[in-house]
């Protein structure tokens, strides 16, 4: 897909990887569209934009609020090209230490709210017959470990979600991609790891997230379907899913660092 004036909506703007990925989806000439509940937030994301852009406050938990959010979009853009799902949070947590609602709160924004979202784009996507929907999911979505029961739950429910909408809308000419990356040096860890220690363990490994920027928007450029980062991390999922008991024991003391 070339870039150029292609109207890209992406949800949790206003920081990490989302706010970025704007950045950059604008320096290759796109029209990035920004969501996320900080106005505030948002112009300090717009401030980075060089080119020309959307903003607008949207909570994804708020099945009104997204209704007219994107019906303000697509009546003044008149299409959207990418819905890139990428608002989230996680909290890591043992499962005797967290309350029933906590886990209700996290897949309502992790999982409902791409399922609000995705529900407005695509019959716009099928009538056009083209377009792409991006979902942030996480390689936590394919391997669970220790503490983060509720925050993996959330990427295994955005991975099948993924997987199976893929399937449905194949024939459509709708591509839907999964970005599954491991940690980010990002203030995602300010939520989930207040101690800092899980971000400590492994901080070897950790990914800057101009580095998942960049690969968000070579996915979306190539349009491609799928991609586990870091690298790595694809060859590690493959032997995960033909020997999964196997795996669980190997990685144990390397994985579970929360």
């Amino acid at each position: 897909m070339r870039l150029q004036d292609k109207v890209i909506v992406i949800t949790g703007a206003s920081s990490g990887i989302g706010k970025l990925t704007a950045q950059m989806l604008s320096k290759r000439g796109a029209i990035p569209i920004l969501l996320a509940r900080s106005e505030s937030k948002l112009k300090e994301t717009a401030a980075g934009i060089p080119g020309v852009f959307g903003l607008y406050t949207c909570d994804v938990t708020n099945e009104a609020e997204v209704e007219r959010t994107f019906a303000e979009i697509l009546a003044v853009y008149g299409r959207i090209d990418v819905l890139l799902n990428n608002a989230g949070y996680g909290k890591f947590a043992a499962f005797t230490e967290m309350e029933p609602r906590e886990f209700d709160d996290m897949m309502d924004v992790n999982y409902m709210g791409i399922v609000r979202c995705t529900k407005i784009v695509v019959p716009h996507m099928l009538e056009r017959g083209s377009g792409q929907i991006v979902n942030v999911a996480s390689i936590a979505g394919k391997i669970g470990t220790a503490r983060s029961v509720a925050y993996t739950a959330t990427k295994h429910a955005v991975l099948g979600f993924t997987n199976a909408l893929r399937q449905e809308l194949r024939k459509s000419g709708i591509i839907v991609s999964a970005v599954n990356p491991g940690p980010i040096a990002t203030e995602f860890f300010q939520t989930a790891d207040p101690s800092g220690s899980y971000e400590k363990s492994v901080a070897r490994i950790m990914m800057t997230p101009e580095h998942v920027s960049m690969k968000i928007v070579k996915l979306i450029e190539k349009g491609k379907e799928e991609i586990d980062l870091p690298g790595f991390a694809a060859v590690g999922m493959r032997f995960y899913g033909l020997f999964p008991r196997l795996a669980d024991r190997i990685t144990y003391n390397m994985l579970n660092r929360k």
